[in-house]
């Protein structure tokens, strides 16, 4: 055996016990489902019905009509690309465009017909039109309710609470309310509809309705990658849920095209200004360009530098050819005027000067023809000296032609260096100015690309603005799926309320299951004990039944305990102990089990086989045998004796009384056998029960006795029934079903396994109907009784 927490360890479990567990409770199961299905009918029929609306839309990209900021696109000024889908559906489901779709459509004003348990809202054709002359402002952040009671079609009751007095107006009067005054007109079409009834206006903050049809709105892509977007409504009207997604989608694509047309109006000015802006720019570019070229006297700067660089190189060849003459005169004259007389001079030297050239060779001539002729006359001949006088009139006219060809070659020569610094000046300053100009030029072309392209867009943005077109594509327009409600659900409410109805009692009995720790039947007791035979189970009595049987008793009490006789018998048979074998201890383990009741109709059910059977009280510290039997079909058959009421305590206390002076014979209804009595409360029940003539006793009645049944004290209180259990020759552990713990059956094993009980066995006591066995829950024979189907 093994226990914890009480609970002993159960290593098989029975489907069909279990099953039959929850199937004895079947009544509960029925009322819990009744009671539910019966509350979900209620509940579906009080509640307001909603319907679905659909709409299915597509998201369109912007191609054709662009805004003016995607004209920047080519710039990268603002970044374009593909729709996102998730953002778009944001905006559509955005409180500004809730707060206009409410506006739009007069949410904020609801006309009720009241119900006896629930109001219809009148939105379809309303009996009455409902005219507010206070500012909008005011309107829509106002929150009032009142009643109006159509008495007429020319008049109507008003009042703030349905049970008070209602004042009477007519019709297109002015009502002043809390919120402002309001006019009140009839439509004549469905007013004679809703004489003398009474209807409920409502007025709520826009902003209020707006956040509630926002929560309720369901919008999402029809696919990962798809700009397709289904939009989902429910609300207590059809036409009110259509109506929504409608001006839903209408005001999105208002609010898209205006929110473009302002976005192209600003880009159109901002061109504008731009425009503005560069041309005076380009003016001021075109005049600096007109400045520079005046300043430098440019025209063409490439075609002038390239004739300058052309220039500058034949001057300066010039001036390289001129400075060597130069260079050859100037050498030639130092060479004449440094040279002695008669010297031939260098001839052929390069110089241009033809009249040097010649007068170089002539005085060459003349001083080689004087050297010749020297040879052979001497100075003063008349021939050299001629020859002298004509080389020295050349030297003289050679040294002046020199002086003469060196000043022009000089002068020839500044003036070609002064010409080559000019034409360089100019060479030099060449690239500046080109880079000037090309500054200037640049930023001319610049400017005039821009404001070019400026012109273009705003003719583009003017052409954006007239061809606007819609964010969305409607592809279907709100429309109701179904005719009947999407919620309440009425097949998924009876079905959760059908479960509910199940699940209720189930969890009730599981719970109860799961915490119980407590025998109810003699199954669930031979699980715990198991080859510990269970002699049978008692059912429970109600005040009607009789606590006594009697031989000719057929009711479920009287057969349960002719079962357990039978069952004694058996185990008597069985036991092969020496000696008479018929000493039966009842106990139990706290008081209050039944032990007494037990012993008494088990004494009374052996009696009946015509045997003789003694009932002994050996519950001494309190006795309840006497009074069990104090009741009326109870006789004393024995002739007064000296003390009555002597019992097994006098017994025990006075040596003198023998056993028949405690043994009276009874009569109960028609059953005769002897009892002993308890006697008197002793003052040492402990030591009177150890005494030897316990013993005496019961060795005496065994032998005269074919049964001797003892009621002795609980084993768990006190210790009176072990010190005689060794007299016993079978123990009969009484528990009591829903009241005996489990954990409490491991005491009387752990004394059988000490040897401290002898021969035991077990009896359910109290146990219900319901938890009775096959033959003890219907009986047999004439004394069964069967209970009405509405008692449980």
């Amino acid at each position: 055996m093994n226990f914890e927490n009480g609970n002993p360890n159960k290593e098989n479990i029975d489907i069909s016990d279990v099953i039959s567990s929850y199937i004895k409770h079947w009544k509960w199961f029925i009322l819990s489902v009744f009671v539910t299905v019966t509350m979900a009918f209620v509940y579906i029929r009080y509640t307001v019905p909603l319907y679905s609306a659909e709409a299915k839309v597509r998201v369109l990209e912007n191609k054709s009509s662009e805004t003016g900021l995607d004209m920047f696109k080519e710039l990268d000024i603002f970044p374009g690309g593909k729709n996102n889908v998730q953002d778009e559906i944001e905006l559509i489901n955005s409180r500004s465009n809730f707060i206009e779709v409410v506006k739009e459509l007069g949410l904020n004003i609801k006309i009720f017909a009241l119900g006896n348990i629930k109001d219809t809202e009148l939105y379809d054709n309303p009996p009455i039109k409902l005219n507010l002359i206070a500012e909008d402002s005011i309107i829509n952040r106002s929150r009032f309710e009142f009643y109006v009671t159509l008495s007429s079609s020319t008049t109507f009751g008003y009042s703030v609470e349905p049970d008070e007095p209602v004042k009477v107006y007519a019709y297109g009067k002015n009502i002043s309310t809390p919120i402002g005054d309001m006019v009140i007109t009839p439509n004549m079409e469905t007013i004679t509809r809703y004489k003398d009834k009474m209807i409920r206006i409502v007025i709520t903050p826009v902003s209020t309705v707006a956040q509630q049809y926002r929560s309720r709105l369901l919008i999402q892509s029809a696919g990962e990658f798809s700009n397709i977007l289904d939009i989902y409504l429910e609300d207590p009207v059809k036409q009110k849920a259509r109506n929504i997604i409608n001006s839903l989608i209408r005001v999105y694509n208002r609010n898209a095209i205006e929110d473009k047309k302002i976005i192209a109006d600003r880009t159109s000015n901002f061109i504008n200004d731009r425009i503005s802006d560069i041309s005076s720019s380009l003016t001021d570019v075109d005049q600096s360009a007109e400045d520079l070229k005046t300043s430098k006297g440019l025209t063409d700067i490439a075609s002038e530098a390239n004739i300058n660089l052309n220039v500058g190189a034949t001057n300066q060849r010039e001036l390289v050819n001129y400075k060597t003459q130069l260079n050859i005169a100037a050498s030639m004259q130092e060479i004449v005027e440094q040279q002695g007389d008669f010297e031939v001079l260098p001839s052929n030297i390069g110089l241009s000067d033809a009249t040097v050239a010649s007068a170089t060779t002539k005085y060459n001539e003349l001083v080689l023809e004087r050297n010749r002729l020297l040879k052979s006359s001497n100075e003063k001949n008349p021939v050299i000296v001629n020859l002298d006088q004509q080389i020295n009139g050349l030297k003289q006219s050679m040294q002046a032609s020199l002086n003469s060809t060196v000043n022009n070659l000089s002068m020839q020569v500044n003036t070609l260096s002064g010409q080559q610094a000019i034409i360089n000046s100019k060479i030099y300053s060449s690239p500046k100015n080109e880079r000037a100009l090309r500054d200037i030029t640049r930023r001319q072309q610049t400017t005039e690309s821009l404001y070019l392209y400026l012109l273009q867009k705003r003719e583009e943005a003017q052409i954006a603005v007239a061809s606007t077109s819609p964010k969305c594509k409607i592809i279907d327009e709100a429309y109701n799926p179904n005719s009947f409600p999407v919620s309440p659900k009425r097949s998924l409410i009876y079905l959760a309320s059908l479960v509910l109805g199940m699940l209720v009692p189930f969890s009730v009995i599981y719970t109860k299951d799961l915490l119980d720790n407590k025998i109810h039947n003699k199954t669930g007791l031979e699980k715990l004990v198991r080859d510990i035979p269970v002699l049978g189970e008692i059912p429970k009595l109600n005040r009607k039944n009789q606590k006594l049987v009697n031989v000719d008793d057929r009711s479920v009490l009287s057969e349960s305990l002719r079962i357990l006789r039978t069952n004694l018998d058996y185990v008597i048979n069985s036991k092969k102990d020496k000696g008479n074998n018929n000493v039966i201890f009842v106990t139990s383990s706290v008081s209050g089990e039944g032990k007494t009741f037990l012993s008494s109709n088990l004494s009374m059910i052996l009696a009946n086989t015509k045997k003789k059977v003694l009932l002994v009280g050996a519950d001494i510290r309190n006795p309840k045998l006497y009074n069990f039997f104090n009741v009326k079909d109870v006789d004393l058959l024995d002739k007064p004796k000296r003390n009555k009421n002597a019992g097994l305590t006098d017994y025990l206390y006075d040596f003198n009384l023998s056993s028949k002076d405690i043994i009276h014979s009874m009569l109960v209804h028609s059953t005769t056998f002897d009892v002993i009595y308890s006697g008197k409360i002793p003052p040492n029940p402990t030591e009177l029960l150890m005494s030897s003539r316990v013993g005496e006793l019961i060795t005496e009645v065994s032998d005269k006795y074919d049964y001797v049944i003892i009621d002795t004290a609980p084993l768990m209180v006190v210790t009176d029934t072990l010190l005689i259990s060794k007299f016993a020759d079978h123990t009969i552990y009484v528990t009591r079903a829903g009241i005996t713990e489990t954990k409490v059956i491991e005491f009387p094993l752990k004394l059988r396994e000490e040897g401290k009980l002898r021969g035991l066995s077990f009896v359910v006591n109290d146990v219900s109907e319901s938890d009775l066995g096959y033959g003890g829950k219907y009986g047999y024979g004439y004394g069964k009784s069967v209970k009405k189907w509405w008692k449980f």
